[in-house]
């Protein structure tokens, strides 16, 4: 019961937060969805100029670490750590194609954070072969940091 009200009161704050950005109130990420929306909004974040077939294959990457993501929360939710770890591990830990990915990129700043996103995915996967949920979350939140912070430093 603990497991359920953790993960309901998790996914209820990132409705608030999601209404936030919605609104307006969500800082560098607010102001991307303003941007998206038609507003006239400056966009200071750092562009990485890449290729269009670069481009694509950087967002498909980012939307399979997003399933990684959800997978590993509805694993969370039915107890089932081994499976989020093996997710954590496979999908968005710094798998040798993963070093070889962000070595490809140009801007340093952008290659280290990408780096630190995928040894965050090890230590979440980790902490969940904890079988412990406050760690686990923790873990979690500490690599979807990750997400956030490079979203809100660079664009395509």
């Amino acid at each position: 019961m603990k497991t359920i009200s953790v993960l309901l009161g998790v996914l209820f704050l990132n409705g608030i937060a999601t209404s936030a950005f919605a609104a307006g109130d969500g800082g560098a990420m607010g102001k991307m969805m303003h941007q998206h929306t038609g507003h006239a909004m400056n966009d200071d974040r750092i562009f990485l100029g890449l290729s269009p077939q670069m481009k694509q294959h950087q967002l498909s990457n980012m939307r399979a670490h997003m399933e990684a993501v959800q997978s590993i929360v509805g694993l969370l939710a039915k107890g089932e750590f081994d499976q989020a770890a093996q997710v954590a591990h496979s999908q968005l830990g710094l798998t040798d194609e993963m070093k070889k990915m962000c070595g490809m990129f140009g801007n340093d700043k952008f290659k280290n954070l990408g780096l630190a996103f995928h040894e965050s995915g090890d230590k979440l996967g980790d902490a969940l072969q904890t079988k412990d949920m406050s760690k686990s979350l923790q873990a979690l939140h500490e690599t979807t940091g990750y997400c956030v912070q490079c979203h809100a430093t660079f664009r395509q």
